[in-house]
């Protein structure tokens, strides 16, 4: 594991710098992405810096920016052997409320933004023999909730894309899984990040670290991670 390289979508904070992290710990270099360069730079020092670390500011719903963020990993580190596709935004509103503009935003971010890291990864990937796409989905993509229409329906496709990837690259010796948290105290979707009952980011990424030392011969695709003691209903 200390000799490979990974891009963490979505890494400034939360989920995305738990994995980052975990990857970093381990001896392995990481290349953070996320939106805003300020929140970048703080996760890439608070993980060692530039040694350790590369910080590529991008917005994963731009083709462009999705094959550049691959392509700096590559001219960085020299090759590229796990993405972990974890940037995600929520926008809860009823769909009679919600504008074109706002649907699209999610969407975009959080399924097609896979689709375009993905599929600059691929041949990186191959021509390193193999390597890992590990998708952050949510368990809103099998349970979902008023409000919520835009974000689950993503976290859904998501979902059965990262089923069919799994099938289409499996034999590159590429394998691709999909992690599906529940609630985790990030602060996303409105909470105040200090929930002691939800899951926190380090539950995420290790399971992101489990999946990664799996022998080759095994493939887990699909984890389900959840509170083991969440507020009581009714």
């Amino acid at each position: 594991m200390s000799s490979q390289v990974a891009i963490v979508t979505g890494a400034s904070k939360g989920i995305g710098f738990a994995i980052a992290k975990a990857f970093v710990d381990r001896g392995m270099k990481a290349v953070l992405s996320a939106r805003s360069d300020a929140e970048l730079r703080r996760a890439q020092q608070q993980l060692g810096g530039d040694a350790n670390a590369l910080a590529v500011r991008a917005d994963v719903s731009v083709p462009a920016d999705a094959e550049r963020l691959v392509a700096e990993a590559v001219r960085r580190f020299g090759g590229l052997d796990v993405l972990v596709n974890n940037a995600g935004i929520g926008r809860f509103v009823n769909v009679a409320d919600m504008s074109v503009d706002e649907w699209h935003r999610v969407i975009e971010t959080n399924l097609s933004g896979p689709f375009f890291c993905s599929r600059a990864a691929i041949p990186e990937m191959r021509r390193r023999g193999g390597g890992w796409i590990i998708n952050i989905t949510s368990l809103a993509g099998k349970n979902a909730f008023a409000g919520a229409a835009a974000y689950c329906a993503s976290k859904s496709g998501l979902n059965a894309f990262s089923e069919a990837l799994m099938q289409e690259v499996r034999h590159d010796n590429i394998r691709v899984s999909y992690v599906m948290p529940g609630s985790v105290a990030t602060g996303f979707g409105g909470g105040t990040g200090g929930e002691r009952w939800k899951l926190a980011p380090e539950d995420v990424a290790r399971v992101v670290i489990d999946l990664i030392g799996h022998d080759a011969r095994s493939l887990p695709s699909r984890v389900e991670l959840r509170p083991s003691r969440p507020p009581r209903k009714g």
